[in-house]
């Protein structure tokens, strides 16, 4: 989301005929997007800040902005610690910069938004489609939640829910594709209900929106809450021939216990039950999943269950964090704190944990081929530097199952049906698997008995 609404204040700032840049001392204008989701987050912002205390010094003209969720939680108190910001802008405030950097210029500073709206403003239409990535974008559908897990701040740095209309969600991804992009990730906090407190359409009827325009290959979507993942849902990665075989589903804990106190509102039987749903409906989908380590209260037994459903589900991959108190949290409040040292053991244990499931799980997919989307050239061609040419070029992409593919991209044939461009979809066999992707080598189109469809891979 925050990468969405970075994309946002580029194009306004693009309409303002003010350019990014990569080097921040030639930079007029400074915006820090801040993230208040962890403890670590918020604290790398106010060392970045720190960081710009001496440009300011020596440039007092340069504009500092700082945006989002830290800035809609501190406010006013971020200009008591750091005098020199010049805008605070909340997250419902992002479609105002232009009207507040006009407004520097006119009366002087500091601005501070972080008024709360009810709704989602519309940017215009015909806002610039900036370059910087042309294969895959984000769209928000809708922001804020009404689910207050005791453990999160969304609620109350990005308000309650509400949803976008859906005509101006496809006329968004139309300006998109119209542009050559090719992939779209549908950003919510909790997808599972848009629409409807608004009486709009429901997500998989988005979704089968989304799914009939032309020029688009790829649909994802994020997030999804365990508790109200509906069967509709779940048989739109079988309907849909768009959408990715992946979902991301946090589970947060193995434990009933803990999921009680975060306030999940389901067990893990719940869950693995939906998990088994998933993959009965649409073969081989990848499940992902976020897991918090030392949540108040919880013992080395909750821990071990949460070891426990990661070995069961065998997740592709799980983003796991330590637990931190965030202001206005519910969590915040437990006395039962677990000690650093303890949270700090159980997440390297199950990281540990997860690089074998993982590992083993991606050599189970060596000599098998998959449709990959190029997104470009993979890191190690683009660390080699200098001008690269066939046979030796490396490119990378993704998997429909969000799984990163770098391969080896053979001379082009003119009469092969094989097209290395961004955006391409080509198939690939994969050769090796390492810790966090896999590597293989694009085969020809006749290669193969059929072509790949998601969720299913064949022997070259």
């Amino acid at each position: 989301m925050n990468v969405y609404d970075s994309e946002r204040m580029l194009q306004q700032m693009h309409v303002l005929s003010v350019f990014a840049t990569d080097v921040i001392d030639d930079a007029d204008v400074i915006i820090i997007n801040t993230c208040a989701i962890r403890e670590k987050a918020v604290q790398k912002v106010y060392s970045f800040l720190g960081r710009l205390t001496a440009i300011k010094r020596k440039r007092q003209d340069v504009r500092v902005i700082v945006a989002g969720c830290v800035a809609q939680q501190m406010g006013s108190l971020l200009i008591q610690r750091f005098p020199f910001i010049d805008i605070v802008l909340g997250t419902h405030a992002v479609h105002r910069l232009p009207e507040y950097l006009k407004r520097l210029d006119r009366d002087g500073g500091p601005v501070i938004d972080t008024e709360m709206t009810a709704d989602i403003p519309e940017f215009p239409a015909d806002m610039p489609v900036l370059p910087q990535n042309t294969v895959s974008r984000h769209v928000t559908i809708m922001r804020g939640c009404d689910n207050f897990c005791t453990y999160c701040v969304v609620p109350y740095v990005r308000g309650r829910e509400v949803s976008r209309r859906p005509e101006d969600i496809i006329a968004e991804i139309k300006m998109l594709v119209s542009a050559g992009v090719k992939e779209v990730t549908l950003l919510g906090q909790n997808v599972n209900s848009y629409g409807i407190k608004e009486g709009l359409v429901s997500f998989p009827q988005l979704l089968e929106q989304v799914n009939d325009l032309g020029g688009l290959e790829r649909i994802r979507f994020v997030t999804s809450h365990p508790k109200d993942l509906s069967e509709d849902l779940m048989n739109s990665f079988a309907r849909l021939d768009k959408l990715c075989n992946h979902i991301h589903l946090p589970v947060q804990s193995g434990s009933n216990w803990i999921l009680a106190k975060m306030n999940r509102k389901y067990t893990r039987e719940i869950y693995m039950d939906t998990v088994i749903k998933l993959r009965a409906i649409s073969p081989g989908i990848a499940v992902t999943t976020d897991i918090i380590a030392g949540f108040p209260g919880e013992t080395d037994d909750d821990f071990a269950q949460t070891i426990d459903l990661m070995t069961s589900v065998e997740f592709d991959h799980i983003f796991a964090f330590v637990y931190s108190d965030r202001p206005d949290t519910p969590a915040s409040r437990i006395p039962e704190k677990v000690a650093d040292p303890v949270k700090g053991e159980r997440l390297r244990r199950a990281l540990e944990i997860q690089e074998g499931i993982t590992r083993q799980a991606y050599s189970r997919l060596i000599g098998r081929v998959f449709p990959v989307m190029v997104e470009g050239y993979s890191k190690n061609q683009l660390k080699s530097g200098g001008v690269v040419q066939w046979p030796q070029i490396e490119l990378s992409g993704r998997t429909s199952e969000n799984r990163i593919v770098n391969f080896y991209a053979p001379t082009p044939d003119p009469e092969a049906d094989m097209d290395f461009s961004n955006g391409r979809i080509q198939n690939v066999r994969i050769d090796r698997a390492c810790e966090n992707s896999l590597w293989g080598t694009a085969v020809k189109q006749d290669d193969l008995c059929i072509t790949p469809k998601k969720g299913e891979a064949y022997v070259a």
